[in-house]
């Protein structure tokens, strides 16, 4: 919303400057764009606390953030937002050996099968990245 207070603070800057670094300006306008009613706050909100709030704070690169999170949605079965955060693997520094790693924890800590579903997904959105870019993807 236009007139959404959070809009105008620092954190919401700082979030949406490393939103767009992560996800993409493409992905991020996207999501402006088709929000509506019902969740335009909840996109501000978003991105002032998960991304304002925590992917802004300096202990973790955002190669460290980006395995924690893939890790943590593959073991959560967030499928969605675990192919998004694998695309955004491209901006974040963490290569496919980095997810080889974290997907071996997933298995052990959250069980194989979810990593197993976890991998498949990543295979298949590293497939894309491959073929929209004409090689291979690490």
């Amino acid at each position: 919303m236009a007139d959404d207070p959070l809009q105008n603070s620092d954190r919401y800057e700082a979030g949406m400057a490393v939103r767009r670094k992560v996800l993409g300006d493409t992905h991020v306008d996207r999501a402006r764009a088709s929000a509506t009613e019902l969740d335009a706050e909840f996109q501000d909100f978003i991105t002032e606390t998960a991304w304002g709030g925590l992917w802004t704070r300096p202990h973790f690169s955002l190669r460290e953030r980006s395995l924690v999170t893939l890790s943590i949605l593959a073991a959560l079965g967030r499928d969605g937002e675990l192919s998004l955060h694998a695309r955004a693997t491209r901006n974040t520094g963490a290569t496919m050996d980095d997810v080889r790693e974290a997907m071996l924890h997933v298995a052990v800590y959250a069980g194989v099968p979810a990593a197993n579903h976890a991998i498949k997904l990543i295979k298949q959105v590293y497939a894309e990245i491959d073929a929209e870019a004409g090689g291979d993807h690490r």
